[in-house]
């Protein structure tokens, strides 16, 4: 194991296990976290008189950079929470936005968070690519909002005029003097009022609301500087893409800035290939002490990264953190930024993950100790027991603490069917230890229970784990990977090509593909060998649900919409598109 060339404090990696007689087991960390009483809006206060002068936020404007000092942000949050109480806002009239991330959105958010209105930030992809708004009219069905504010009325016209409603202006609302109202307001809200409505990203079904209160963001950022407490020494610097209207950059990425005095650069790229150069521009302009991204987000950037020795250098050398979640990181990648960082640096940079979802604020467990591969998850964070549950050959996962939603938004059917006996909310993940052995060494991600299938044979197919060996034994070549084979005799998967793919002829396409499922399936057993694939010539669809704004693949919805394929794939009649195992390959090449 390489050193790490950063002396990062954090936390030692220590865990409890409670071992119950039928196999369950309750983890938790013996640190006792500490008083976390504060509500998000506090952070702003705070740093607007300690560092009134430090950028909060930027963003580019007609491209160049608008910067946002802490003290402006302030004094524009309590004009903004004067004007949403005048509109009649309140605890039973959620704000909605429709809107990427800006600083209009930020301010209009804190704003109304300050206020004890609950702010509902909604996925643009209901409003802007989708043709029937048939999702954004549910979310409004649902929340029932007071106002609803768009940042681009134009752009976003189509979405409005779906909903029925208005844009409020937010040069208005910026008008308006603020009075006692806003104090009054602020005071009667409290760590257990509901600041925010997360809308999950409803692959079966209307999106589910759920309700984040002031007491789970807080005290999730008290149990991130418990195991890094290192966030604390300088204030963050962020270059982030990474969506608002999901946990992982409105929750976690924005408030860890926000708390710790930091300034978040919003990045206006995302990664795909078409918007992919407005993030690599801002990556070369600001040095991030801190980089979040997505496994997609890394694969378009290590290439970049590899041939551009000054864009190396200027990367590696501020941050000190690199964090992926959203989807499992294929070890390929994770040794190549690690061999990058190496040759910049002459050790290994912290590259980490944790776990978690929109329902626990997100952070659950969190990597606070070096490690050398791929996959880990890290430890329980401080407050926030896991239960682990032997479910299907699986241990799934249950979580309880301050960090816990108290369910979904109008719902109470959802929210009671979400917990279980003893107060634990159950996630849907599966999780194992490392190393049974040494469990300081950490948790590592399982897969989702409900993705998970059963051969007909009645073995158990356990699509995380097997997924990330398919995608590692067809590298570079393939993406991202859906498996197949619920009642069937054998495992079969529809694949997603890298980008880079398109220049490869055809027959040598198929031949490596072969290959690669011939290495996977070495010596494997019935539920972890892939028997047939199926290359998809059209890219999943985010305005369908195939592809969440964070980049990943959801596996029940591709499935759901693309059943043509998978009865293709496993038809009796062979379909000479299929590709099967090197050494079984007889079939004509593919062509797309």
């Amino acid at each position: 194991m390489f050193a790490v060339a950063q002396h990062l404090r954090l936390a030692e990696a220590r865990v409890t296990i409670q071992r119950r007689a039928d196999g369950t087991q309750i983890l938790r960390s013996p640190t006792t976290l500490v008083d976390h009483n504060e509500l998000v809006s506090d952070w702003l206060r705070y740093w607007s008189t300690h560092a009134p002068d430090r950028t909060v936020f930027a963003e580019r404007q007609q491209g160049e950079w608008v910067h946002l000092s802490y003290a402006k942000a302030w004094e524009q949050v309590l004009r903004l929470g004067e004007g949403l109480l005048l509109l009649g806002l309140g605890p039973q009239k959620p704000l909605m936005i429709l809107s990427e991330n800006s600083i209009e959105h930020a301010l209009l958010a804190l704003a109304a968070m300050h206020v004890g209105v609950p702010v509902a930030p909604v996925s643009p992809a209901y409003s802007l690519l989708s043709g029937d708004h048939e999702k954004l009219r549910a979310v409004a069905a649902l929340l029932q909002p007071g106002a609803v504010f768009a940042s681009d009325p134009v752009r976003y016209g189509k979405a409005l005029h779906a909903l029925g409603r208005d844009s409020v202006s937010f040069e208005q609302l910026l008008r308006h003097e603020p009075s006692e109202a806003v104090y009054h307001a602020h005071a009667l809200t409290s760590p257990n009022t509901v600041a925010k409505v997360m809308f999950t990203s409803g692959s079966t079904g209307t999106p589910k609301g759920v309700m984040n209160t002031q007491r789970m963001m807080t005290a999730n950022q008290r149990q991130s500087l418990h195991v890094w407490p290192f966030l604390g020494d300088e204030p963050p610097v962020v270059v982030d893409w990474l969506p608002w209207n999901h946990t992982f950059g409105g929750n976690y990425n924005f408030n860890l800035v926000l708390s710790n005095g930091g300034t978040m650069y919003i990045d206006g790229g995302k990664p795909v290939p078409a918007l992919f150069s407005e993030s690599l521009r801002n990556l070369r302009e600001v040095l991030p002490t801190i980089y979040f991204n997505v496994p997609k987000g890394f694969d378009l950037l290590l290439p970049h990264l590899e041939e551009d020795a000054e864009f190396r250098k200027g990367f590696f050398s501020r941050c000190k953190f690199i964090f992926y979640a959203g989807a499992a990181l294929a070890q390929n990648t994770w040794d190549r930024i690690q061999r990058l960082a190496r040759k910049e640096t002459g050790a290994n940079v912290m590259l980490v993950s944790a776990w978690g979802s929109t329902e626990t604020a997100p952070l659950c467990a969190a990597v606070h100790f070096q490690i050398d591969q791929a996959g880990v998850v890290g430890l329980p964070v401080p407050g926030c027991d896991i239960k682990l549950v032997p479910t299907a050959g699986k241990l799934e996962a249950r979580v309880r603490g301050p960090n816990i939603t108290p369910g979904y938004y109008n719902s109470p059917e959802l929210t009671k069917a979400a917990f279980d006996e003893e107060g634990f909310y159950r996630i849907g993940d599966a999780l194992k230890m490392l190393d049974p052995d040494e469990p300081e060494k950490g948790l590592v991600f399982d897969g989702r229970v409900a993705e998970d299938f059963k051969l007909r044979t009645g073995t158990w197919v356990h699509v995380g784990a097997l997924r990330v060996q398919l995608i590692a034994a067809c590298d570079p070549l393939v993406q991202d990977a859906v498996l197949t084979g619920h009642d069937r005799d054998e495992i079969g998967a529809l694949l997603f090509l890298h980008p880079s793919a398109a220049s490869i002829a055809p027959a040598v396409l198929r031949e490596r593909l072969g290959e690669g499922l011939a290495r996977m399936n070495a010596a494997a057993g019935s539920s972890t060998r892939v028997m047939r694939a199926l290359v998809q010539v059209n890219p999943p669809r985010a305005d369908a649900g195939e592809i969440t704004d964070k980049g990943y693949l959801n596996q029940r919805q591709v499935l759901a919409l693309r059943n043509d394929e998978v009865v293709r794939l496993h038809a009796e009649v062979f379909d000479p598109a299929v590709i099967l195992p090197h050494k079984e390959t007889t079939t004509p090449a593919f062509s797309p």
